[in-house]
């Protein structure tokens, strides 16, 4: 430190006056340089007055004194800084983040046991996470077995058992315990996992097929529709009351099955040539069925026989929807969307995007509602956008791969460089210390 810089740090010392909460001393001058909330003031040490120069400050000091005259207030948490899961328990009128320790680029999918809402099932893009106490604390129940994306995840009816699927395969859960289930190669990754009606009953949707087990998710085989082209799948819904009805988004068409996806029937919208972005059973009122397509909701009273236009359409065009969620009056809505999360309390007449604790500029996935209680309302968030998360798992990838050489090189030599800073900063304090006693005597 130069007496430029002492000086120039007593006359901010003279100005200042503010508390002293972060003190870095540097001593050979009997000075205190302090910051507070972005401020910098510097005291003498009227209790301390070197009787010669002990060294020469170096780089270290220069680093220090730099942090403190460039310190600034610490930012509110962002929650557009990372992906994540999000729960409302008032049909959305009020997020809260459920991820509690975790900070994934891409949440994917969630499920909720039905005998207890505090047990959840996460897919991210690092794998599958289990908490026990609603959100709160996370684990990883098998890192080594589930890796990479996990887009689809489901409890069986009576939440004793479990299903996940990776690039890797897919997996079952019993008794607390996961194994690989015999699934052929076509079914991973899936892009879906539902219970059906009949006990042990589980249809699986693949990259573009559907699949079926009937012992619970043991083993699945690939579902022979009537024609030859089985392919085409997009999304897959399933409403269990009053029969069991199976609901598809296929080449961009809705399509409905009621005999366990062998024979399929078409379901058209009332707008022309406009694709289907989702579809989505009511769960509380049998019968009824949600869908998107071009920018607005569509409801049906009869499984999809006859389509009513809901409220006005979503404020930005050409808006892709991933999910749907209504109160039992069709009253208050809210859908995901790769915008964000719209929601309207007057039926679809005005939507407004949702923002407070919700990200935003980030793409929305799949909502997922617990079953016990109905309004209690479950969004993922990707920082990647969710076609892009599911390519990269198509071809085996992980994100790491889409970085390239020259950036994996500078993030590396980033690191380094702050190795070498924290070792020579460590070193001269170390010196520092052992020469203050030969300072004072």
């Amino acid at each position: 430190m130069t007496s430029a810089t002492a000086s120039l740090f007593r006359s901010e010392c003279d100005r200042a006056g503010v508390p002293i909460t972060i003190t870095l001393a540097e001593r050979s001058f009997g000075l205190i340089a302090t910051c507070y909330r972005g401020q910098v003031a510097c005291r003498r040490l009227e209790t301390f007055r070197p009787k010669r120069r002990v060294g020469r400050p170096g780089l270290p000091c220069l680093l220090m004194l730099a942090m403190v005259l460039h310190a600034v207030p610490a930012a509110a948490h962002d929650a557009s800084a990372y992906g994540g899961l999000f729960r409302s328990r008032s049909m959305g009128g009020a997020w809260l983040n459920a991820d509690i320790g975790l900070f994934p680029s891409a949440a994917l999918a969630v499920a909720v046991d039905p005998r207890d809402s505090n047990h959840l099932l996460m897919g991210t893009d690092a794998g599958l996470f289990v908490s026990g106490n609603g959100g709160r604390s996370w684990t990883q129940p098998a890192p080594v077995l589930v890796a990479a994306a996990v887009f689809a995840v489901a409890f069986s009816p009576d939440g004793a058992g479990a299903l996940c699927a990776a690039p890797g395969g897919v997996f079952r859960a019993t008794g607390g315990v996961w194994r690989a289930a015999d699934a052929p190669e076509g079914a991973t990754p899936a892009r879906t996992i539902l219970f059906g009606a009949a006990p042990g009953r589980v249809y699986l949707l693949g990259r573009d097929r559907l699949y079926a087990s009937d012992d619970g998710g043991a083993r699945f085989t690939r579902v022979s529709g009537a024609t030859d082209d089985d392919a085409g799948f997009e999304a897959l819904a399933i409403a269990r009351q009053p029969a069991e009805t199976l609901f598809a988004i296929r080449h961009g068409r809705l399509v409905v099955s009621t005999d366990g996806g062998r024979r399929w029937q078409p379901r058209p919208l009332p707008v022309a040539g406009a694709p289907v972005d989702a579809v989505s059973p009511d769960p509380a009122i049998p019968g009824r069925l949600w869908a998107a397509s071009a920018d607005r909701l569509f409801w049906s009273e009869d499984g999809g026989g006859s389509w009513q236009a809901v409220g006005n359409p979503l404020p930005e065009p050409h808006t892709i929807t991933r999910g749907i969620a209504a109160d039992a009056g069709a009253t208050t809505l809210v859908v995901t969307t790769h915008r964000g999360t719209y929601r309207s309390t007057d039926a679809g007449a005005h939507w407004i995007l949702e923002e407070g604790s919700l990200p935003i500029h980030l793409e929305a996935g799949p909502l997922a509602r617990d079953p016990a209680a109905p309004a209690t309302l479950y969004a993922v968030y990707s920082l990647i956008p969710y076609p892009e998360v599911w390519r990269n798992a198509v071809e085996g990838s992980n994100l790491l791969a889409r970085a390239d050489p020259m950036s994996l090189i500078g993030g590396a030599a980033f690191l380094l460089l702050l190795l070498l800073a924290g070792i020579a900063l460590v070193a001269w304090l170390l010196r520092w210390r052992r020469a203050i006693p030969e300072a004072a005597r």
